[in-house]
């Protein structure tokens, strides 16, 4: 038989890595923003079209390349950070593998630039799917500018996978921000079709992390730090009060590396033990700074999975060290039951000497004497015996005209008769049972019907919402002082483009600010409490992409709002109330499937119940 096994084309083999290593157009700002960083750049521009569809190009002031590097660059497993295995342990750099542009070249139109500080003359390549289409001298100024268009041009399929501009672009943001929180001592710029996204100039920590987050963060924060023999830990963590419903300010950076680790969040988790609402997600921005050799980072193409040596040590000394920046900052209650506050010192008090009391004795007193009335303890009795008589004097004459009253009649009384005997009247009879606060179950002609309270009522009010923005503008509730909420830059964008809608639904907005808005009304089945809620499941939902939701930016929006403001699981419903849920549920177009195409409910028939008990 012959031989039947075969080495792949380089070109195939660049394609198969590239499904790994650019899952979207994320991916590519990523790779390259991490090589501009290795590059030793201080200066590094972002450059994205059609979130990235048409143009991702990342700018630099680094090293750059001589020629021959220029041309290897491309090569597969062709890299500058590492020589021998060996130095997989002792990393310094964010890539080694050296997949990252051989991958992009196989899938984009690529176009680099790159010229050292001591050559005259530098590279300009031209790359179209892998193939070398020119490579010439060019005048550049120092570093490198690395320009990727029509990405997956050759694989439409994974191009038409690719999600909402929206969905992409918010993705890319992340990968921004992850890049530009690592290394605030780099200048990082991003522009997004000819706008200027983000401009962060050379800075400490905290100062990165409030200009990517808006200025209102700097009050959120709270210091963290530590160090130890086997971890240097520092950073900062959100005050509890201000946490989320999502999870979408949680940083962990190992050795200046982006990373997610569901074992450290837990750490975390357990330091804001019994500080947090249900569900609720505290925001942390932690950087920690760990010996090379004693991580594995060589797990992923994508770099995000660490192995840590010791996790249970890294588990103690994280959740101790947060734990005692919240107290310390009086972040956390302190719950001292032997200490009583009133005996606490006054500060004006503090330096003050203590005065002897002044003493007076009545010498003359003697308990035993003759004229005190004995007590007894038969009938404990704590009035004086000559105040009885004193209260029954105020009643005195009252009795003859209370009965006076009694014997009046006057026109406008109530008519207590009845057109029926008592026995007759029929007992209204209850319609609707809730079933451990999830369920409703109501009485029909054929058997029962059985509600879920949670997706019936998302029903309404998707239905309710999509009615006022596309018929009629719904009415709103006006505040008595306008409501001021802060947002990032990305999510106020996102507002300005959703407020014509958002207004039809009754928000009513009363400025927009760079950071932050000014809301003077809201819907009417909206409280004040929930707004934020909203507003930030509605961003994410936005950013994330709903499944199923491709018809309109509005079925978008009618879809997050009712599954953030519909009854929940849990809640007990008055008799009214579970009857009014079932009466607008059946005056629903669609009253058998939630708005995420779910049932709202199930018919169970009588027949049904008897073949339960039958044997």
């Amino acid at each position: 038989m012959s031989s039947i096994i075969q080495l792949l084309p380089d070109h195939v083999a660049n394609q198969i890595a590239a499904g790994e290593v650019v899952q979207r157009p994320a991916s590519v700002v990523k790779e390259l923003l991490e090589n501009a960083v290795d590059a030793k750049a201080t200066d590094i521009k972002l450059i994205i079209k059609d979130a990235g569809k048409s143009l991702i190009q990342v700018i630099d002031n680094g090293v750059g390349m001589s020629v021959t590097d220029s041309r290897l660059c491309f090569e597969r497993h062709a890299t500058s950070k590492i020589r021998q295995a060996e130095d997989l342990f002792s990393l310094h750099t964010k890539g080694f593998r050296g997949e990252a542009l051989a991958s992009i070249a196989a899938i984009a139109h690529v176009e680099m630039k790159t010229k050292q500080d001591q050559e005259e003359l530098g590279t300009h390549i031209v790359i179209e799917g892998g193939k070398f289409m020119s490579q010439e001298p060019a005048v550049l100024p120092k570093g490198t500018s690395f320009a990727v268009k029509n990405l997956f041009f050759n694989i439409p399929a994974r191009r038409n996978f690719l999600k909402s501009e929206t969905v992409e672009q918010r993705h890319i943001v992340d990968e921004f921000q992850r890049v530009a929180m690592a290394h605030p001592n780099i200048h990082f710029t991003m522009y997004h079709n000819g706008s200027e996204m983000f401009n962060l100039p050379i800075s400490n920590f905290r100062q990165r992390i409030v200009n990517i987050f808006s200025g209102k963060t700097n009050e959120k924060l709270v210091p963290v730090k530590e160090e130890t023999d086997i971890l240097s830990l520092q950073g900062f963590v959100g005050k509890p009060e201000f946490s989320k419903k999502n999870r979408g300010e949680q940083f962990f950076f190992v050795n200046d590396r982006f990373i997610k680790s569901g074992y450290l969040h837990h750490a975390v988790m357990a330091a804001y033990e019994g500080l947090l609402k249900d569900g609720s997600q505290p925001s942390y921005f932690l950087y920690l700074t760990v010996p090379p050799h004693t991580i594995d980072i060589n797990i992923h193409p994508t770099k995000t999975e660490i192995k840590f040596d010791d996790e249970h040590a890294l588990y103690a000394i994280l959740r101790s060290a947060i734990k005692h920046s919240l107290g310390q900052f009086n972040v956390a209650p302190v719950l001292d039951f032997d200490r009583d506050p009133n005996l606490d010192t006054p500060y004006q008090y503090q330096n003050k000497e203590a005065e002897f009391p002044t003493i007076q004795v009545d010498r003359s007193y003697n308990p035993f004497a003759d004229d005190k009335p004995s007590k007894s303890f038969s009938t404990p009795s704590y009035k004086k015996p000559e105040a009885q008589p004193n209260w029954e004097s105020l009643y005195v004459g009252l009795k003859q005209a209370g009965q006076e009253l009694a014997e009046m009649t006057f026109e406008n009384d109530a008519v207590t008769s009845s057109l029926f005997e008592e026995n007759e009247i029929e007992q209204e009879v209850k319609r609707t049972y809730q079933i451990h606060k999830k369920y409703i179950v109501s009485p029909i002609k054929s058997g029962m019907v059985i509600i879920n309270q949670n997706r019936a009522h998302e029903r309404v009010l998707y239905e309710a919402f999509l009615t006022s923005m596309t018929v009629h503008q719904a009415s709103s509730q006006q505040l008595l002082f306008p409501l001021q909420l802060y947002f990032s830059a990305p999510e106020m964008d996102l507002l300005a483009e959703l407020k014509s809608a958002l207004e039809n639904t009754g928000f009513v907005f009363e400025a927009m600010e760079v950071d932050h808005v000014m809301i003077s009304g809201l819907p009417v089945n909206v409280t004040e409490s929930e707004i934020s809620i909203v507003l930030e499941e509605l961003l994410r939902d936005l950013q994330d992409g709903i499944p199923d939701s491709s018809f309109s930016q509005n079925d978008t929006i009618a879809k997050s709002m009712a599954r953030s403001l519909a009854i929940k699981t849990g809640t007990y419903l008055t008799e009214k109330e579970q009857e009014n849920l079932v009466h607008n549920l059946f005056a629903c177009k669609e009253p058998d499937v939630s708005p995420f195409q779910k049932p709202t409910f199930i018919t169970m028939s009588v027949e049904d119940i008897d073949k339960k008990f039958s044997v």
